[in-house]
């Protein structure tokens, strides 16, 4: 029913709604096409193409800076010391029982040996030098000159490589190969040419999962356990080839090797090697024990695998894997007995040699000198002149006092020496 208000309003006057009633209409979506569909969305998978492609150049763009800047903290490298062993509980004694000896038992013995070594070879990796010309032998024959190394640590950033420093030399680059047959760039981290070795570097963020499935950090053991007639391991390539391996027994334990500023045990096996065959000397317990380089003696003289005892070469080693300089004076002495101090010499190391490119000899240290203090500590044989040394850094300004024969006897000589790096 109409309103009676509406009744008496003009037309000038009625409601907006109603006045332009005529005029409202509703507007329907025009149907989309198949054809329109398709276009649509054939243009969206192309914008999609672009986008993704400029993300993967702008991902591989700043793949180094991210790797730069997220690689994680750089850790430092601590080598464990030695470990005394502990005395066996006294047992009751019973009569041992003979042991089997015959073709199976052998096998049997063989076999756990192999199975150990297999083990250890997964802390061992080959360090090959780049040239930017090669080498003729190289590309007829396929063999690489290189060397076998440890793998030594990882310090967050990088995975360190322990090998011989001959392979450092010459080269415009490094190539490091590990277990599973993968090759990685690999970079020269420090090394210390009076010890005869280097350490290499990997970046952590190169290194495939599969590769570090098949790699382990291996563990320097203690050396100084090893005895004579103890049963050994020798991988690398001892035999001028890679990947080799032998066991053997220790034939000595007992000699001392002097280098200057220090000396260095060494482990002799009845191990077959090629004169310039490197390696890695592990017990049974798949621990390193001793690095086989051509520096240990003259192969042709003692044509056998002879190693670097490894406890000996401990404190460089750290000092090498935290990328620093190992100190260096310069001299090649040995140990004032105690016979030769009731002859009248003083306690202290007689220096034998002064290299003539070193702190020492620009100091004025001379042969036939005997050193009794350095950086204020007393000096009673080699080897707490060589610990001594080495708690100093290239750089440090260290006081040298000692003694020199002289017509009336011996006379006190001081010397003040700046510690450098052989590297």
């Amino acid at each position: 029913m109409p309103n009676d208000k509406d009744q008496n309003l003009s037309p000038d006057e009625e409601p907006e709604e109603k006045k332009y009633s005529f005029l409202q209409e509703t507007i329907k979506p025009k149907p989309v096409s198949r054809q329109q569909l398709v276009r649509q969305f054939i243009r969206i998978a192309i914008y999609g193409v672009i986008l993704g492609a400029f993300a993967c150049l702008g991902f591989y763009a700043l793949k180094p800076w991210m790797q730069d800047t997220f690689r994680g903290n750089l850790e430092t490298v601590s080598i464990p010391e030695d470990e005394e062993p502990e005395e066996p509980a006294e047992e009751p004694e019973e009569e041992p029982e003979d042991p089997v000896l015959d073709a199976e038992s052998y096998e049997e013995i063989m076999a756990s040996v192999n199975e150990r070594a297999q083990e250890a070879k997964r802390g061992l990796a080959y360090i090959r030098p780049v040239t930017g010309t090669g080498n003729w032998e190289e590309r007829m024959t396929g063999i690489c000159a290189g060397t076998a190394g440890v793998i030594l640590a990882d310090n967050g950033q990088e995975l360190l490589i322990l090998a011989d420093s001959s392979v450092s030399e010459g080269a415009d680059g490094w190539s490091v190969t590990f277990q599973d047959s993968s090759t990685y760039t690999a970079s020269l981290k420090q090394r210390d040419l009076n010890s005869g070795l280097a350490v290499f570097s990997v970046p952590r963020a190169d290194i495939s999962d599969n590769t570090w499935d098949k790699i382990k950090i291996s563990v320097l053991g203690n050396s100084n356990q090893i005895r004579q007639g103890n049963v050994v391991i020798a991988l690398g390539d001892m035999f001028g080839y890679e990947d080799g391996m032998a066991c053997g027994i220790v034939s000595s334990a007992e000699y001392k090797e002097t280098v200057y500023d220090r000396e260095c045990g060494i482990i002799s096996t009845d191990i077959a090697v090629a004169s310039e065959g490197t390696g890695v000397l592990f017990n049974l317990e798949g621990e390193v024990i001793g690095l086989i380089t051509p520096s240990v003696w003259n192969k042709e003289d003692h044509p056998a695998a002879n190693a670097w005892a490894i406890s000996d070469l401990k404190t460089v080693i750290e000092i090498l894997a935290n990328d620093e300089n190992v100190p260096y004076v310069g001299i090649y002495a040995t140990t004032v007995t105690g016979d030769l101090q009731e002859q009248g010499m003083p306690e202290g190391i007689y220096v034998v040699d002064v290299d003539p490119e070193s702190p020492a000899m620009e100091a004025g240290i001379q042969s036939g000198d005997i050193i009794c203090e350095v950086a204020s500590e007393e000096i009673t044989g080699i080897n707490t002149y060589q610990n001594t040394i080495l708690k100093t850094k290239a750089g440090d300004m260290i006081r040298v006092s000692g003694q020199r024969l002289g017509a009336d006897g011996y006379v006190d000589v001081d010397f003040t020496i700046t510690v450098g790096s052989k590297k």
